[in-house]
C-alpha cells in the first residue's frame, strides 16, 4: 500500500507541475500589477479586457462561432447515430467506417482545400458562374461549417456508444404503450444518451471556441485565440494577453459546469443491459436507401476539405484559378514536402517529438490506469480528474501557460535550466517543453484506452501469478500488458497521430523555423509565394494519411469504446 501511495504521489506530482502549474501561472499572469517584474494585484487588466471593445467583439465572436459549431454538430451526428444504432439499411457497415473520415483531416488543415473551392476564384464560383466573395463576406459561417464537419464524429462515437448501452425493453415498453417513434425518442431515447450527447458536445464547445488555425486560415482574426496568438509578442512585459486567456478558460471552464448541472445535471440508471440486437429494426426499400442517403449527403459535404486539399497538393502553381478542377497537375510537391530543407525537418521534428510524447503517454498512462483502476487508494479520484483535466481545458490555454513557465525559474533567464528549456530566448530551446505539452494534451487518451482494457482483465490473473512468487511488477509486465496491449496500441496510436497534428501548443510554443512542427510549418508555407500553398496541402495530405491509418487501427481496436476517449 505504502508503494502505491508512492506512486500515485509521483503521479499527482507530475499532473500539478506539468498542468495545474502553467494553468495557475495564466491565471496569475492576470493580476499582476507589475507585469515585468512579476509583482503586486490588480484587476485593471482583467477591466480592460472588457473596456477594449474589440477584445470583448473577439470574445463574443468566439462565443458564437463554439455555439454554431456544436448545434451544428450536433444536428449532424445525433440522427447518424439514432441511425446506426437503432436501424440496419443498405451499407451500414461501409457507412459507419466513412463517418470517422473527417478526424483524419483537422479544421486547421481543411481551410486550406475550402479556400481553393470557395475563393473568389474557386471551383464553386466557376462551376456556377458567380463571383460570390464567400471567405470575404462570410468568413465567420466558413469556420463554423469547416469546424462543424470536421468534429462532429466526436459527438456521433459518444452518442453512438451510449445507444450501445441502452436496454430495447424500454423503446418496447414505449412502442406497447402506444407511443411513437418521436414520442419515444424525445422521452426514452434522448434523456438516457444525453450524459453522452452532452460529453461529446462539450469537447466539440472546448474545441471551437479555442480553435486558433481554422480562423488564421480564414483570414478571420476577431476571434479570441487570434488575439492572444498575436499578443504572445508582449507576453514578457504586459498582462493584457494572460488577462485574456484568463477570461477564454474562465468562459470555457463555467460555460461547462454551467451545462454539465444545468444539461447533464439529472441521470437515468437501468437495471439491465440487453443486447442491442434485440432492438435493432430493418429498414428495406425506400426507407432503408434514405438512411443511406442521408450518410452519404454528410460524408460527400465532409470530404469537400479532404478533396480540395488533395486538389491543391497536386495543382501546378497557378493552375487552379478560376476553373471547376485543376488544369495541370503534378506530384512534385509531394516530394518538395519531403526533401526540402524547411518541409522535411519540420515533418522530422513532429515525428520525434510525436514518438517521444507517445512513449512517455504509454508509460505514464498505464500507471496511472492501474492505479485507478486495480487499486482503492483515497485520492485516485483526484488522479482521474487531473488526467481527464486536459480534454476541459483548452489547448490554447495550456501552450500560453508553459510560455509563462518558460519565463520562470528554473527555466527563466539565468535559471539552471534555462539551456535546457526555453520559448523566448534569443536562442531557444522548445522541444522539451513541445514533448511535455503534447503528452499532456494526449494523455486522457492513453488512460481512458488503457483503463477500459484493465476493467476487461480480470485482476485474478494477476494475483494468481503473485501466489506463485511473481512480485507485482512482473505480474503486470507478463500478463496484464500484453492481455490489455490493444488498448495500449489503440491509445498510443491516438496521441501519436493527433501530437503530429496539433496546433495550439505547435503554433505557440516554436517561435523560429529550425523548431517548427508540421503545423507551423504547414502555416508558414501559406504565407510563401508560389509554390507555398501547394507544398502545405501536400504536408496536409501526409498527415491525412497518417490519421487516416491511425484511427482506423484503434477504431478496429477499440470498437464501439474509441467514443470514450473524447469524454471528459
Amino acid at each position: 500500500m505504502a508503494v502505491q501511495y508512492a506512486l500515485m504521489g509521483v503521479c499527482l506530482f507530475v499532473l500539478l507541475a506539468f498542468l495545474a502549474y502553467p494553468i495557475l501561472l495564466t491565471v496569475r499572469g492576470g493580476f499582476y500589477e507589475d507585469p515585468a517584474a512579476r509583482t503586486g494585484f490588480t484587476l485593471d487588466h482583467l477591466v480592460l479586457v472588457f473596456q477594449d471593445p474589440r477584445l470583448v467583439g473577439a470574445l463574443f465572436n468566439s462565443l458564437k462561432i463554439a455555439a454554431s459549431t456544436t448545434t451544428l454538430a450536433i444536428l449532424i451526428a445525433l440522427p447518424l447515430a439514432v441511425l446506426s444504432a437503432q436501424f440496419n439499411f443498405p451499407g451500414k457497415s461501409l457507412f459507419n467506417a466513412a463517418v470517422l473520415v473527417p478526424l483524419i483531416l483537422p479544421p486547421f488543415v481543411g481551410a486550406i482545400g475550402m479556400r481553393a473551392i470557395l475563393g473568389r476564384a474557386g471551383a464553386l464560383n466557376a462551376l456556377l458562374g458567380t463571383e460570390m466573395d464567400i471567405l470575404g463576406s462570410a468568413a465567420a459561417a466558413g469556420v463554423v461549417v469547416i469546424q462543424a464537419f470536421s468534429l462532429y464524429p466526436i459527438i456521433y462515437l459518444n452518442t453512438t456508444a451510449s445507444l450501445a448501452n441502452l436496454d430495447p425493453a424500454l423503446d418496447e415498453c414505449g412502442r406497447n404503450l402506444g407511443a411513437g417513434f418521436w414520442r419515444r425518442f424525445f422521452r426514452i431515447t434522448l434523456p438516457l444518451v444525453r450524459p453522452g450527447l452532452f460529453a461529446g458536445a462539450t469537447i466539440v464547445f472546448i474545441w471551437s471556441f479555442t480553435e486558433l488555425g481554422t480562423p488564421l486560415m480564414f483570414d478571420y482574426y476577431e476571434v479570441a485565440p487570434v488575439q492572444i496568438f498575436n499578443g504572445l509578442k508582449e507576453v514578457e512585459g504586459s498582462s493584457r494577453p494572460y488577462a485574456l486567456t484568463l477570461v477564454v478558460l474562465s468562459a470555457a471552464i463555467g460555460l461547462y459546469l454551467l451545462g454539465k448541472f444545468v444539461f447533464g445535471r439529472r441521470g437515468y440508471a437501468m437495471q439491465t443491459r440487453a443486447s442491442r440486437a434485440g432492438g435493432v429494426t430493418e429498414l428495406l426499400g425506400a426507407k432503408g436507401y434514405a438512411a443511406a442517403g442521408a450518410f452519404a449527403l454528410v460524408a460527400a459535404i465532409a470530404l469537400l476539405p479532404h478533396i480540395g486539399v488533395v486538389l491543391t497538393s497536386l495543382t501546378h502553381p497557378g493552375q487552379w484559378y478560376e476553373s471547376v478542377l485543376p488544369e495541370a497537375l503534378t506530384t512534385s510537391h509531394y516530394q518538395q514536402a519531403l526533401t526540402s530543407g524547411d518541409s522535411f525537418r519540420a515533418i522530422s521534428n513532429s515525428l520525434k517529438l510525436s514518438a517521444v510524447a507517445m512513449a512517455v503517454d504509454i508509460l505514464f498512462g498505464l500507471l496511472v490506469a492501474y492505479l485507478i483502476v486495480r487499486t482503492n487508494l483515497r485520492l485516485r479520484w483526484l488522479l482521474d480528474a487531473l488526467c481527464m483535466l486536459p480534454l476541459a481545458v483548452p489547448g490554447l490555454v495550456l501552450a500560453f501557460g508553459f510560455v509563462a513557465m518558460s519565463l520562470r525559474w528554473p527555466f527563466g533567464k539565468d535559471g539552471p535550466l534555462s539551456g535546457f528549456a526555453s520559448i523566448l530566448a534569443t536562442d531557444p530551446n522548445p522541444l522539451p517543453f513541445l514533448v511535455v505539452a503534447y503528452a499532456i494534451r494526449r494523455l486522457p487518451y492513453i488512460v481512458r484506452s488503457t483503463a477500459a482494457g484493465l476493467e476487461q482483465t480480470s485482476g485474478d490473473l494477476e494475483e494468481a501469478a503473485m501466489n506463485l512468487g511473481a512480485s507485482r511488477f512482473t505480474a503486470v509486465r507478463r500478463i496484464i500488458v500484453p492481455l490489455i496491449m490493444a488498448n495500449l496500441i489503440a491509445g498510443g496510436l491516438l496521441v501519436f497521430s493527433f501530437s503530429m497534428l496539433e496546433v495550439s501548443d505547435s503554433l505557440i510554443l516554436a517561435q523560429q523555423t529550425t523548431d517548427y512542427p508540421i503545423t507551423k510549418a504547414i502555416l508558414a508555407f501559406m504565407d510563401r509565394l508560389g509554390d507555398g500553398p501547394y507544398i502545405a496541402s501536400a504536408m496536409g495530405v501526409w498527415g491525412m494519411a497518417l490519421l487516416t491509418t491511425t484511427i482506423f487501427a484503434a477504431s478496429t481496436l477499440l470498437g464501439k469504446k474509441l467514443g470514450s476517449i473524447f469524454r471528459v
